[in-house]
């Protein structure tokens, strides 16, 4: 039987528990299979682990509100924006304010 891509990644990680890369990859594999809980939990040791420049906060922030978890939301799109901003990505920055502003 041919292993899952989550599988896969999680081996990677068992083997490389710092790899951030793999971590990120991990947490869209849980994104696509629609796995909040583990969705949540990988990206918040990736932001623990990484400089982030923005992405992962806007993921992160669409899990919460998946899982109706809105103060989380609001704060993940918050930080989302001030990294963003200081990263140079202004686009990505004034997304996360649009969503604050009209969903919130």
């Amino acid at each position: 039987m041919a292993q899952s891509r989550i599988e896969i990644f999680e081996q990677m990680l068992a083997g490389d528990p710092a790899n951030t890369a793999v971590l990120f990859g991990l947490a869209k594999e849980y994104e696509k299979a629609g796995d909040e809980t583990k969705l949540i939990a990988t990206l918040e040791r990736y932001l623990a682990a990484s400089d982030d420049e923005g992405n992962a906060y806007g993921m992160l922030a669409r899990a919460y509100e998946r899982s109706k978890q809105t103060e989380k939301a609001r704060a993940s799109y918050q930080r989302g924006i001030d990294v963003a901003t200081a990263h140079g990505h202004p686009g990505m920055a004034e997304e996360y304010r649009q969503i604050l502003e009209s969903e919130f």
